[in-house]
């Protein structure tokens, strides 16, 4: 069945501006049937998350985004797993997380800025911190004249992911622990990743051969050119299809609103 789905948003357990509650009340007044909650690194909000939104009539998908070591803004998203099999490496991967915020203090200072830690918690909020609440600081102090000047020129280039490399799982670890935990697995916004040697189409190949479910191929950002090549590797692989936002919340990631992807659902329902 078709269903009204966004099946990628963050909360305040990773890098998103809102609670797992106020989160689900939002989805909900998009128009949105099915929603899935997919922190990074993290599954703290999914039991708030299912409360709230079955409690507004959501069909609701626990979620996690997992990064891989592969590649820059290599994503694997997991659904529908087992927590309390999935749990206990999650939370091995949250506490690397915790341990990032020194690496990128490090790393930021080697450019030259002076990142206050103080700062950066609490703009995490008590969640995990991640790139964008380092990004708030920089802008909040004038580094940088925008959130987005952040990623491009610090954040997001090949001398952080230098910094980065070693630190984060495989994708072949990704998508067998979320595959072991009886879930599913879709890769996130092509688009983003930096690849290095390998073209999109064989990199979703070697991901289906450890086990990949899907593709994210609609995507706020996504142009029609790149959503139809994507949709034509997903045909190709025999892989189905999902669509998110990767809504973080106006303030953190305002090109992201929440969407209401219209997908064929059954293989994951």
């Amino acid at each position: 069945m078709v269903f009204k789905a966004d099946l990628h948003t963050h909360s305040t357990a990773s890098d998103g501006q809102y609670a797992p509650a106020e989160l689900a009340k939002l989805v909900k007044a998009r128009g949105t049937e099915v929603w899935a909650l997919t922190d990074h690194d993290n599954l703290d909000g999914v039991d708030e998350a299912a409360a709230a939104g079955e409690g507004l009539g959501l069909s609701v998908v626990r979620g996690v985004e997992l990064s891989a070591d592969d590649y820059l803004n290599l994503h694997i998203l997991g659904y529908n797993f087992s927590s309390s099999v999935l749990g206990p490496w999650i939370d091995s991967l949250k506490g690397g997380r915790d341990d990032r915020k020194y690496r990128i203090r490090d790393f930021l200072r080697t450019k030259g800025l002076e990142i206050p830690l103080d700062e950066v918690d609490e703009e995490a909020a008590g969640g995990a911190v991640g790139r964008p609440h380092f990004a708030m600081v920089m802008l909040r102090h004038g580094m940088v004249s925008t959130r987005k000047e952040a990623f491009d020129r610090y954040l997001d280039t090949p001398d952080f992911q230098e910094m980065e490399k070693g630190s984060k799982p495989s994708a072949q670890e990704c998508v067998e622990r979320i595959k072991a935990a009886g879930g599913k697995v879709s890769l996130a916004h092509p688009y983003q990743i930096v690849l290095n040697g390998e073209s999109l189409e064989e990199l979703v190949k070697r991901l289906k051969g450890y086990g990949l479910d899907a593709v994210e191929c609609y995507y706020p950002v996504h142009t029609p050119e790149q959503t139809a090549e994507y949709m034509a590797i997903a045909k190709k692989c025999s892989l189905c299809v999902t669509g998110g936002s990767d809504f973080h919340g106006e303030k953190n990631k305002p090109n992201n609103p929440l969407a209401a992807w219209e997908v064929e659902l059954n293989w994951l329902l």
